[in-house]
């Protein structure tokens, strides 16, 4: 693969990983929601779920977050060394 596209498919993986992070940081404002709507309702079957479910979707959003911080420096670390600026300036005359 050359190296404008591994950078492009790079920059991809990034941004699907952005929209996954954002993803996870709504269903846990969603449970967070739902769990104080219960606190009103009483419901024990939600009171005992809840919480787990809770913690679990937070565990997966730490996750997905330092994925993303490691993912997105080894991709800028891989454009400056490639020098991917100067490849897409000589790409672009190219056309």
């Amino acid at each position: 693969m050359d190296t404008l596209k591994k950078f492009g498919l790079m920059e991809k993986i990034v941004h699907e990983l952005e929209d996954l992070k954002n993803s996870q940081q709504a269903i846990v404002q969603k449970l967070a929601k739902i769990e104080v709507d219960n606190i009103d309702l009483g419901d024990k079957g939600l009171e005992k779920e809840l919480p787990d479910m809770h913690q679990r979707v937070a565990d997966n959003l730490d996750s997905i977050t330092a994925l993303l911080e490691s993912f997105a420096t080894q991709t800028a670390n891989f454009s400056n060394k490639n020098n991917i600026t100067a490849l897409k300036e000589q790409e672009a005359l190219k056309v």
